[in-house]
Order: structure tokens, then sequence, then C-alpha cells
């Protein structure tokens, strides 16, 4: 097992005091690896589960050439060189029955959508195209091509094909990809246990009396949110107060439980920070100061084999560095192959200042211009401790360390909260 150290070596440039935030996510991507142990689920209890074995497909979907719409099915072949084609309807074939006649040539068969297409019949002609009179119906062959409106067997799944890879976090699609093949159950990696506790003299429960100076702990919530909605098993351990003795004894209990500790709260510089000394004790500890707008100060270590993540006390700074630095540590620790947040790409609606030599995350509002093109606001203050912005904004704007001020009608990029957050 690499030690921080180890890791901290094998970075070109590395330092902790002023850490770029692409070195920050390569040190943690070293630091952690997936958890073992698998455990076979009901279909309905997979959403949000890694999958952990690839899934062979048991047969071919559809299982044959069937059509794609209510309409006649006919060969192309007989589309050549006419512009009115004439047929003879020699039958109906139903979804979910095969059709057991047999056609002569010059004629068709009616089709319901999901029919069965007999061999030799390759093409099919929407109804509404088509003009019936009695057993006949006149089809426009020149609006048609061989093998329109044909749904060919196996073109959603081959048989013995990959239909869902390793590391797929599973989401309703998969799930109705993996009941089409007639799963009962899934294969899937355990669930990541997470334990976290707030730190701080300053921090108070919900439904306790507020004294004077105090806080409600909205981290706690707000943290154990994300960690549920990622599909991970939180372990909490509430409010623990500034004190060697205490501190020592939740780090040892979560260690115990559990697969990853987050923390927030005692990473910063502060008299009262004990949560760093007691990291270092226990364990293997490095404290950085990333480059970075919100979120600078951060802890990474690890105690035992349980990995340790110390983030900043102030809320919109909690969630800031739990979606880009954490979120996607987890999502390996899960199993999960790595899908990295789309940024896209919206013009500013005013000018920003930024200095270059940081990230900065600054909280937007993204919206449709009425050219169609996607712009973004500010939400206005973006001071570390204003969680309402966090509730107002729909995305991150995400502002590159090398990158300086913007100006108005600039793009950006925007990291997009839909489905994180």
């Amino acid at each position: 097992m690499k030690t921080l150290d180890d890791i901290a070596r094998s970075l070109q440039g590395y330092d902790s005091q002023a850490l770029r935030m692409a070195d920050a996510n390569t040190f943690i991507d070293r630091l952690v690896a997936p958890v073992q142990g698998i455990e076979r689920l009901p279909l309905r209890q997979c959403l949000g589960r890694v999958l952990a074995e690839d899934l062979i497909s048991n047969m071919a979907v559809p299982a044959h050439d069937n059509s794609a719409m209510d309409g006649f099915a006919f060969s192309g072949a007989a589309l050549a060189g006419q512009a009115t084609l004439t047929l003879r309807i020699a039958g109906t074939a139903l979804a979910g029955k095969a059709w057991a006649g047999s056609l002569q040539a010059g004629e068709c068969l009616k089709v319901m959508t999901g029919a069965i297409l007999p061999a030799g019949l390759d093409t099919v002609v929407p109804h509404e195209m088509t003009t019936v009179a009695g057993d006949q119906v006149h089809i426009p062959a020149d609006r048609l091509r061989a093998g329109d409106n044909r749904r060919l067997r196996g073109e959603d799944l081959q048989l013995g094909g990959v239909a869902l890879s390793k590391g797929e976090l599973l989401a309703p699609a998969s799930i109705g990809l993996a009941a089409s093949l007639g799963l009962q159950t899934l294969p899937v990696l355990r669930r990541l246990k997470v334990a976290y506790m707030s730190t701080g003299d300053e921090v108070m429960s919900p439904g306790e009396p507020l004294r004077e100076g105090a806080v409600f702990d909205s981290n706690r919530y707000t943290v154990t949110s994300l960690l549920e909605r990622l599909g991970c098993e939180v372990i909490e351990l509430g409010v623990v107060r500034d004190e060697p003795i205490a501190l020592e004894a939740a780090f040892r209990s979560a260690a115990a439980q559990a697969d990853v500790i987050i923390s927030s709260g005692g990473v910063s510089v502060g008299e009262a920070d004990f949560t760093k000394g007691m990291m270092a004790k226990l364990g293997d500890v490095a404290f950085w100061r990333i480059a970075m707008r919100p979120g600078r100060p951060f802890a990474l270590g690890r105690i035992g084999t349980t990995v340790l993540f110390g983030l900043p006390g102030n809320p919109v700074a909690v969630m800031v560095t739990f979606l880009s630095l954490v979120r996607p540590a987890l999502l390996k620790m899960m199993g999960a192959t790595p899908k990295p947040l789309p940024l896209l790409q919206a013009h500013s609606q005013e000018p920003m200042r930024k200095k270059a030599g940081r990230t900065e995350y600054q909280r937007g509002i993204v919206t449709v211009a009425p050219d169609g093109q996607l712009q973004v606001r500010t939400t206005g203050n973006q001071g570390s401790g204003v969680l309402s912005s966090m509730v107002q904004a729909n995305g991150l704007i995400v502002l590159g360390h090398e990158q300086g001020n913007v100006a108005e009608g600039d793009l950006v990029s925007v990291m997009m909260f839909d489905g994180v957050i």
C-alpha cells in the first residue's frame, strides 16, 4: 500500500500549500481503490448500485426481425422501378404471435407494431401512407426504400454480447435493459460505507436551543444527503466537540466501521483545530492548501485502510469540495467506471473578476437565451457561507486555473447540478 509521501513524490511539482485542482484529483485517484464484495439483488433494489461483472446477453433483442409500426409488410425488391405498387393483402400478423401462413408473389401482410416479419418480408409501409381498397393496398413505392421500418433481430442486443459493462452505475434504463433479458437479479458491488462527522464547539444540532455565537449543523444534512443520493451506506456520528479525547474516540470508531470518513471543520489554521493533530496521530495524513475558491483548506489521509477526507467548515465550500474532489473518489471506491461530469458552455451575462492561479467555482443560474443559446449569470454574493446561493443555482461556473477576468458575453464552463445534488 502506497503512503501519502510515495504518492506525493510521484507528482511532479507537488506543493501541498499551493496544490492545483488537477494534481489534487490525481493524488486522490492514486490513493483510493474499489471496494471488494459482491451481492446479488432483485432488479428493483439495484437502482444506483454498481454492476460487479459484465452482463452477457443471454438472447438476441429483439429475438426476431419485426415491424417498427402498424402497416403492410412485403419484399422490398418489389419497389424497383415502381412509382405505385399494388399488392394483395394475404393476412394479418399481430405482435407476440408468429403468422403461420405463406405469401405468394404480389401479396403482402398486414402487420401491427412488433409483429414478427416472416422470411422474405423486409420492408414495412406505414398504414397512413397507403390506400386500401378491399383486399388491395396501393403503396407509394417512390417514397420507400427496401428495409424501411424493420427492426432487425439483435439490433438492440446480440446473443453473447456485453449488454452492460462491469462498473456501470445502474440507472433506470440499465434496470430496464436487464429486465428485457428476462433477468430478475443482478450482481452488484456492496455499498460503500461512509462515516460522517461535523466538528467544532460552535456547531449545534437542529432542535437544540441555539446559544449565542453558535450555528446549526447544516453540513451534516447536506453531506449525508449527497452520500445517500450517491448510493453510499451512511454512518452518522453527529457533532464532535473540539476536545482531543472526543475526536480520537470518534475517529477510531469511524475507522472501525467505515471505508471512508468525511469530516467538516478543523482543517484550517484556527487555534482550536485539533482535527489535524488527531488525524496525524492516528494515521497517514496530508493537509493541503488547494488553489481553489471556495474550499482552500482540505485534509486527506488514511487510518488503517479507511480513507479520510477533511473538508472545510463553510457550507458552500463543503459542497464544492465534495463535488469536485470527494465525489469522483467515492465513485471509484464504489467500483463505478469513471465518468466526469460534463461541462456545458454558456455565455456569461455579466463580467466576473477572476484571479489567475486558482480554479474558481461560482454559483450560476443557466437559462436559454431568445436565440436558443445557453446563458449564465451568478447568484450574486459568492461568499462561502451563503448556502442559499446553492439553492438558487442550477450549476457551478468553473473558471480554470490559468483563466483571468471574464467579460460579458464570454463563453464559460458550467458544471450542472441536475442529478448530482
